[in-house]
């Protein structure tokens, strides 16, 4: 063959691989997964940005300028600083307009104690006697909180009569303003409660299963398939996903930590495993489509700003210790345990050492793991993130751990973002703090895990002897979607830092972000939940657990995660950086 063959041949097939690549773009889910993602947060952008709260730009002024007054004058924060604080929090874009009603349409189901009919509507009487019923509770803590302000006014004016130079006196301000923010929290709490209001969300979650239908559906008819069966099988995920997220509000399943995660998976395979799953609703099951689309919206949640701020030890706990666990669960998977499918240990070793169901699915996309692996491994990580999230503070608090130190280290190992959060509000603001930025930090390796994770199946896995990695093949088998995360991650952090820390926060943590992608997220993540349990058979899934070997892998590698976690936190944040923790 001469020269001009093979530079010809060569040029068809780089000819043919564009026309492929091309063609995917509304073709494949992955890129489906971007574009939906996209037009949701331009959407947001579009109702929320032009809409900021009335004075906006001066109240922050106003309480920028009291703070800074405040940290010259003292060398802690005082009353006043954080008086100030809470009037910028205030300052939210989903609390106006528009916004307002529309955070309202995309809501989950309300909570509930014995009624579940609470958790979709309730009338002016229900809602005067909920008040009623709420309202002592709240004047006696907002009475101990009245208290315990006057009393931090007075140790602060003492410390400030002798210039704030007295250790004693300015420690024992520092505690009665700790004391007095705990009570008002508590207060603020207690006043949620006496705020019920009449509602009825019945027809806003009818209205929101038709959004849904058309927003996923065009997308399916593009990519050649059935618009009208998957239209009449996303009802039923639909009320299935709607009575997940009831259940979990339930004040008890709340109180031990059971999401709507749990209650979607356990729902789906209940019905799959006894009257099996209907064929007409089996065109809606679409675990990776919808997750895929949530997974885009979380990335623009992943803010450089809020990583940032916690500095090098929190960078250190999340992008230093979890490639370590990563690799070493793998290992021991491979090595010590012997797991017969080198899947299903990547995917679980993901899951377990990056951020839970989120990193398990891209690993599990990157290298073609089988969905019953892909089950199996978030089954295993609900299952734990349920008992940590409860055990980890009780410990904490029972230790006397410094509740930074248990932020971080809960940060570092509990697997889903919202049980993270929850145990972290368990211990302190701080505690919360530290807790959700590693998470945060944590998660923007779902990028990296996946391109490596694909990168290494090319390479070593799948690879044959004196055959050479093939760029075209990485590309192929690497999840689209997650330039999509990557994206979004990049495009708000640079809007988020143009508009200003201040007005990022009211614009867009406490506008897009929270006032619509976030509950639309929780959303997709639901009903990808539902759809993991509808398509799964315990038969399927029985070969896998032979031996108890993904227990194991999983037991193993997430106790070697808390011990080099702990370490690691604890070094990072009072060894080697004690003055950025003291400013948390």
């Amino acid at each position: 063959m001469n020269t001009n063959t093979q530079t010809s041949e060569t040029s068809e097939v780089v000819i043919d691989v564009a026309k492929s690549s091309i063609r995917d773009l509304w073709t494949k889910e992955d890129y489906w997964a971007i574009w939906l993602g996209f037009l949701i947060l331009i959407f947001g952008m579009l109702i929320f940005f032009p809409n900021p709260p009335e004075d906006m730009n001066q109240k922050i002024s106003h309480a920028n300028a009291i703070m800074q007054s405040e940290s010259d004058t003292a060398p802690f924060k005082t009353i006043g600083w954080y008086k100030a604080a809470d009037a910028k929090l205030k300052l939210k874009a989903n609390s106006v307009g528009f916004g307002k009603k529309l955070k309202s349409y995309v809501a989950t189901p309300h909570g509930w104690k014995t009624n579940p009919l609470d958790s979709f509507m309730m009338n002016q009487k229900t809602a005067d006697a909920k008040n009623d019923a709420a309202r002592p509770a709240y004047e006696t803590a907002k009475s101990n909180t009245g208290d315990l302000l006057r009393m931090a006014q007075l140790k602060e004016a003492a410390a400030k009569s002798v210039g704030f130079k007295n250790e004693k006196l300015n420690t024992e301000t520092t505690d009665a303003i700790s004391a007095w923010l705990s009570a008002k929290n508590k207060a603020s709490k207690l006043k949620k409660k006496t705020q019920n209001k009449p509602y009825n969300q019945l027809f806003p979650l009818a209205g929101l299963c038709i959004l849904f239908i058309l927003l996923f559906g065009i997308g399916y008819k593009i990519m050649g398939k059935n618009f009208t069966k998957f239209a009449k099988g996303f009802g039923f995920v639909f009320v299935l996903a709607i009575t997940s997220y009831m259940l979990s509000a339930q004040a008890t399943m709340k109180a031990y930590g059971i999401g709507y995660a749990a209650w979607a998976i356990a729902i789906g395979l209940l019905i799959s495993n006894t009257i099996g799953t209907p064929n007409w609703v089996k065109e809606a099951v679409q675990t990776e489509y919808y997750i895929k689309t949530g997974l885009v919206l979380l990335g623009a949640e992943i803010l450089f700003s809020k990583i940032l701020s916690i500095g090098v030890p929190g960078i250190f706990v999340a992008w230093v210790v979890t490639p370590i666990v990563l690799i070493s669960t793998y290992w021991f998977g491979q090595k010590i345990i012997k797991i017969p499918s080198k899947t299903l240990n990547m995917t679980i070793s993901a899951d377990m050492s990056v951020c839970g169901v989120s990193a398990a699915i891209a690993t599990a996309s990157a290298c073609r793991a089988k969905k019953e692996e892909l089950t199996l491994a978030v089954g295993l990580s609900l299952v734990f993130t349920s008992i940590m999230m409860i055990v980890m503070p009780a410990f904490i608090k029972a230790t006397g751990m410094p509740y930074i130190l248990g932020g971080a280290w809960m940060g570092g190992t509990i697997d889903a973002t919202g049980a993270v959060a929850a145990a972290g509000a368990f211990l302190s603001e701080e505690a919360l703090y530290t807790a959700a930025t590693i998470k945060m930090i944590q998660n923007v390796l779902i990028g990296v895990i996946a391109f490596c994770v694909a990168f290494y199946w090319c390479a070593r896995v799948e690879c044959a002897p004196g055959q050479r990695v093939s760029a075209m093949e990485i590309w192929h088998r690497f999840p689209k979607f997650v330039l999509g995360f990557i994206g979004a991650s990049i495009i708000f952090s640079t809007i988020y830092g143009s508009l200003g820390s201040d007005v990022g926060y009211t614009l867009v943590d406490q506008g897009v972000i929270r006032g619509l992608t976030k509950y639309l997220r929780g959303w997709f993540f639901c009903l990808a939940f539902v759809s993991i349990g509808l398509a799964t058979n315990f038969r399927e899934l029985k070969e896998y657990f032979k031996g108890g070997k993904p227990l194991i892998l999983y037991f193993c590698g997430q106790s070697f995660n808390l011990i080099f976690t702990l370490t690691m936190a604890y070094i990072m944040f009072y060894l080697v950086f004690p003055e950025i923790t003291a400013r948390i």
